[in-house]
């Protein structure tokens, strides 16, 4: 099997390189990576070193699917992957539209032209803000918790979201694109019969992860706490009771494993994907751990809310356990001691990989 990987110098990207370097290696890896992120380098001669050629390529320029030669899947890991693109002044709101929608045509084409299946890596960002927001939810000790006698809205209940649930605006101009892009690959595989499947990944956590606190929540906080680094709960009455729930990249790396194996089967083709209500945990409670692990560290409080943060935001694994006997291997708690660990081994890492 050949294989490319957009954005393969990021997290996402670098760890199913390595992931199925490891477990297949027959497997031909190339991938494309514009460098743009901090940390980015890192990955790339991680990578080189391990057989996978990699060169540079921009999913928003055509001309650099030109050269790629074919392949027979593409995992998509390329996207700008906040929820504040586009409204701060990190990158502008056309930039968030051109990487990760425009982007997405590109690589259909390219798809399209060499019949190569297509693994899109979506978002748990696509659902409603506001649907989001009046979940039948209670303010537990430390962690907002599932009103079991409140009547659930659709596609939600104790276990998580499922993708029925509401996915009307707001979402973010990052949740946008991506559902833009959820549409207009379906469309592609309707129209021109080359395998797509979309899993929808809620946060995705581990050793080695960069970027900041609204990517990858869980790897921010213990590498900030380790460091005695300035940390605030914002909004929710500045308690920390946000909820989120923690997927390692081995366990997403075998889902699109067996999604490979199963390219001829029919609809579904979306797919929630994340840690589930068994590896939730609230800001509060990852704090708690970490004083258990770094000793006591002051949490700054600011009940302001911010329009694009949420409650609680779990994902419900149930279809995909049910199409591909799925389901993640890792626990919370090996998850935050891996990160912990690699925070301990590399006490420099958020200089190294944060943006300036």
């Amino acid at each position: 099997m050949r294989l490319l990987i957009t954005g393969i110098c990021g997290f996402v990207g670098s760890s199913l390189a390595n992931w199925f370097r490891e477990r297949e290696p027959s497997c031909e890896i190339i991938g494309i990576d514009n460098l743009v992120r901090a940390g980015s380098e890192t990955n790339r001669t991680i990578l080189s070193s391990r057989g996978i050629r990699m060169q540079h390529g921009d999913v928003r320029n055509a001309s650099d699917f030109e050269t790629l030669s074919a392949v027979d899947w593409v995992i998509d890991a390329a996207a700008n992957p906040s929820v504040l693109a586009g409204v701060g002044n990190r990158c502008s709101s056309r930039q968030v539209i051109e990487h990760n929608l425009y982007g997405t045509a590109n690589l259909l084409e390219y798809c399209k032209r060499i019949g190569a299946g297509l693994v899109l890596l979506s978002t748990s960002r696509v659902y409603s803000i506001p649907a989001l927001k009046a979940l039948p939810l209670t303010k537990g000790k430390e962690a907002f918790e599932w009103d079991e006698n409140a009547k659930p809205p659709v596609g939600a209940s104790i276990n998580g979201l499922t993708t029925e649930f509401s996915t009307s605006p707001p979402i973010s101009l990052y949740g946008s694109t991506k559902l833009a892009s959820e549409a207009l690959a379906l469309e592609y595989h309707h129209s021109f019969s080359f395998p797509v499947w979309i899993n929808r990944c809620g946060v995705i956590a581990g050793a080695g992860q960069f970027g900041t606190a609204e990517q990858g929540i869980f790897s921010y906080w213990i590498h900030a706490y380790a460091k005695k680094r300035p940390l605030m709960y914002i909004g929710f009455d500045g308690s920390g009771r946000q909820v989120r729930d923690a997927l390692h990249p081995d366990d997403l790396a075998e889902l699109v494993s067996l999604q490979f194996e199963h390219s001829t089967e029919a609809e579904p083709r979306i797919f929630n994907v994340g840690g589930g209500a068994a590896n939730a945990m609230s800001l509060a409670q990852l704090t708690d751990w970490c004083t258990a692990r770094f000793g006591k560290h002051s949490i700054e409080s600011d009940p302001t809310p911010r329009a694009f943060d949420v409650p609680w935001l779990v994902m419900d694994n149930a279809q995909s356990t049910a199409a591909f006997d799925w389901r993640s291997a890792r626990d919370l708690p090996s998850i935050l001691d891996e990160i912990a660990h690699h925070a301990e081994s590399n006490p420099h890492w958020l200089d190294l990989s944060s943006p300036p």
